[in-house]
């Protein structure tokens, strides 16, 4: 029973994996669930049974990479052995780590987001990114109530400098690639070279913001 347990979650897994990519390469009007579970391997009844639609399929996906990240998040807030800051910090650290490691879920998420239109969709995409907003938020507030932080600090736009460049690098490729000198889909580049330099920036960045001086 273990075993199957085990497999079913295995499935679960590959599908999503699949339904990732082929959402960020054609977005979410273009891919199919036909096209999904032929390329997964799994009949249509499978990817029915286990998400429904195709809509609860995509949501799967954001859910599944989110949730991972909220937990992580919700660990180092929890910590009451570091400051709002070494919080701060660690949040970011994780933050690149994975906006790099997951280049094709960025893709899938500013293919739908970026769009002009809101639809129900969106909107439920919105509402799962923003519990991980909230916790960025939370140790923010808790810098500002130990008063380590200037209690004047713009929160909202805070979190938009935070994700907000790593938005700018994919959403505008084509100039980010030349502001920095290198193609920004390279993913050695990427991994060597442009990740350890977002996290000293940013955090160079926020900390001569939030930190009291």
């Amino acid at each position: 029973m273990i075993v199957m347990d085990k497999d079913k979650i295995d499935k679960k897994d590959h599908i999503l994996d699949v339904a990732e990519k082929i959402f960020a390469d054609f977005g979410y009007d273009g891919a199919s669930t036909r096209m999904i579970s032929g390329e997964a391997g799994v009949n249509m009844a499978m990817l029915n049974y286990y998400f429904g639609s195709k809509e609860g399929l995509y949501l799967a996906i954001f859910e599944r990479k989110i949730s991972a990240f909220r937990t992580l998040l919700q660990n180092i807030g929890n910590d009451d052995s570091i400051s709002a800051w070494d919080k701060m910090e660690r949040c970011v650290d994780n933050y690149v780590e994975r906006i790099i490691a997951n280049n094709c879920f960025q893709k899938l998420i500013n293919r739908e987001l970026t769009l002009s239109k809101r639809t129900e969709l969106t909107d439920k995409m919105a509402n799962i990114l923003m519990t991980n907003v909230q916790e960025f938020k939370k140790i923010m507030q808790e810098g500002i109530d130990k008063g380590l932080f200037d209690k004047d600090i713009d929160q909202e736009l805070t979190i938009m400098v935070i994700f907000g460049t790593k938005s700018y690098v994919i959403n505008s490729a084509h100039i980010s690639s030349r502001v920095l000198g290198h193609d920004v889909y390279d993913a050695s580049f990427l991994e060597t070279e442009l990740k350890p330099r977002m996290k000293i920036f940013m955090k160079k960045l926020l900390k001569s913001y939030l930190v009291k001086q």
